[in-house]
């Protein structure tokens, strides 16, 4: 099995396997989507309106993008190992939570206590930044990244099918195997990689303006985080488009649902190929650009009229496959901006990407309740996608200017 290995070994440093790092992400990204196709059902059991059930997405991302502000900081401070390892308990827990829960009240805090699971997909980036330069990262991030795209493939299509033969609760029993698991994997092979900090966490944020007001490091932040706001808005309104617009039973929407995360492993690969010989920069300009212009094509399509759920998921690869271009290059980049803050940038820029998908998450569930099928969707995903073709833009010339 392959490790990470640094090219210029510390002895602080112990790499792990790099499977270990795909399993922090996959874990992660499972607990986001792993349960959309019950989200109906749990609306009956619960005796909730849909909606109200659907904040189990949009609070769960809101929780999500707020730790992430704190756990990059931390980590930079006591290192990634105890972090992530306290973290992963404290997910169990709150999965525990949920499988107990008699109102909808009470499953949504424990929902929202679930995104502590945060600290795994923050870190494993860190970790992978601690031990690599900023080409070299990228593809190594392409390569740990697949984790958020075979699990969002398949991960919707098993909740789908054990929500039919065990309901609801079978999804968050798999989630709290899945967390076992990663804790005793977690424990066993992934070292430390970042020397520890000295001083307090007061004095660390006294060099928190260095990262702050890089206008590198918000480029490719808000390249991201728009482009990944395109597949955020499609968490929050296709499982609706899926049922009420095109009429899936939740098997088949399970099946259909990770048709992201198709395109998005076809990108990480080819990230993890090509980012050390092409440069971060254009990988994520051909990314942006082929995510806006895939969009814009359904677009067109959804306003003729020729539309359809072979038609509306199919063009959703667009969308991962953008996402599996700009997300490993851009997250680079923003780690190093100032490589001795990797922590804190992984957290700030995942904050932002999450934050701003909860945001258009429940933006997509409002506009597709005044009507017209799926075009409010797919022309607020345009919109994303379009802002991160711009970010992206500024971002280069930025990054030509001073090399000038």
């Amino acid at each position: 099995m392959a490790t990470l290995t640094d090219p210029q070994p510390r002895a602080s440093r112990t790499p792990p396997h790099i499977l270990t790092l795909v399993a922090l992400v996959g874990v992660s990204t499972l607990s986001m989507n792993v349960f959309l196709p019950s989200l109906p059902t749990m609306a009956d059991y619960f005796a909730a309106d849909y909606g109200l059930v659907q904040l189990s997405v949009g609070l769960y991302l809101g929780v999500n993008a707020a730790l992430q502000l704190v756990v990059g900081p931390i980590s930079d401070r006591y290192g990634r190992r105890p972090v992530i390892l306290t973290g992963l308990v404290l997910f169990m827990l709150a999965t525990v939570g949920c499988l107990v829960a008699t109102t909808i009240e009470t499953f949504l805090f424990f929902r929202m206590a679930q995104a502590a699971i945060v600290v795994a997909m923050v870190l494993s980036r860190a970790v992978v930044r601690d031990l690599y330069p900023q080409d070299k990262a990228a593809s190594m991030l392409g390569y740990v990244t697949m984790g958020m795209s075979v699990v969002p493939m398949v991960g919707p299509a098993i909740g789908g099918v054990l929500e039919a033969q065990f309901g609801w609760q079978s999804n968050f029993w798999l989630l709290l195997g899945a967390g076992v698991l990663l804790w005793i994997l977690t424990y066993r092979d992934l070292g430390e990689t970042a020397p520890r900090g000295t001083g307090n966490l007061r004095e660390q944020v006294r060099q928190y303006p260095e990262l702050l007001t890089s206008r590198r490091f918000w480029g490719y932040c808000a390249a991201s985080a728009f482009a990944s706001g395109s597949f955020f808005a499609y968490l929050g309104g296709a499982p609706y488009v899926g049922t009420e617009v095109f009429s899936m039973d939740p098997a088949t929407l399970g099946l259909f649902f990770g048709a992201p995360a198709v395109g998005y492993l076809v990108g990480n690969g080819i990230s993890g190929r090509f980012s050390q010989a092409m440069g971060i920069d254009r990988m994520i300009l051909i990314g942006a650009v082929g995510q806006a212009a895939g969009l814009a094509l359904l677009g067109g399509l959804t306003v003729t009229g020729f539309t359809s759920h072979w038609v509306f998921f199919g063009f959703m690869t667009c969308v991962g496959l953008g996402n599996g271009l700009v997300i490993p290059n851009a997250t680079a980049g923003m780690l190093s901006v100032k490589p001795h803050l990797a922590g804190t940038a992984s957290g700030l820029g995942g904050a932002m990407m999450i934050g701003g998908g909860a945001a258009l998450s429940a933006v997509a569930g409002w506009l597709l309740a005044f009507g017209g099928g799926a075009l409010p969707l797919v022309a607020l995903m345009i919109a994303s996608a379009s802002c991160s073709v711009v970010a992206t833009l500024l971002t280069i010339r930025r990054n030509r200017a001073l090399a000038g």
